[in-house]
C-alpha cells in the first residue's frame, strides 16, 4: 500500500515536472550605467520639485480655474521625458513671482505719454 502511494506520489510529481518544462521564463540580465541611474535620480528629484511647486494653494487654486484636472496635469508631467522636465524646471526657476515689475511700469509710462500727447488727459500740466 505504501509502495503504491509513494509510486502514485513520484508520477504525479513527474508528470507535473514534465508539463511545466514547457512554461520556462527566460530573463536577461544586464549591466546599468551609471548613466541610467543618475538619469532615474534627475527624473525623480526634477518631479518632486514640480510637484511641489503645483502643490502650493494659489497655483492649485489657479489650475482649478482655469479648469484644469489636477490628475491629469500629474499624469503628463510623468509622461514628460527627464530632458523635458528639466527644461520645464529651468524655466519655472525663471519665472519671477509678480511678473516684470520694471516691463509693466514702462508700458504704463508709454501709455500715459501717447494719452498725454493726442490730448485725451492733462497729466503732464505745463507750469
Amino acid at each position: 500500500m505504501l509502495f503504491k502511494k509513494s509510486r502514485q506520489f513520484v508520477f504525479q510529481l513527474v508528470s507535473v515536472a514534465l508539463i511545466c518544462t514547457g512554461f520556462v521564463q527566460v530573463s536577461w540580465a544586464g549591466v546599468i550605467g551609471t548613466g541610467q541611474i543618475m538619469d532615474s535620480d534627475v527624473r525623480a528629484t526634477s518631479i518632486e520639485r514640480i510637484d511641489a511647486l503645483l502643490a502650493i494653494e494659489s497655483v492649485s487654486s489657479q489650475l482649478l480655474e482655469y479648469g484644469v484636472d489636477p490628475a491629469m496635469i500629474e499624469a503628463r508631467i510623468h509622461g514628460l521625458t527627464t530632458a523635458e522636465l528639466l527644461a520645464l524646471e529651468s524655466r519655472l526657476d525663471q519665472q519671477v513671482a509678480g511678473g516684470d515689475a520694471l516691463a509693466l511700469v514702462g508700458t504704463v509710462f508709454v501709455v500715459l505719454m501717447i494719452l498725454e500727447l493726442v490730448g485725451v488727459t492733462d497729466i503732464f500740466k505745463s507750469f
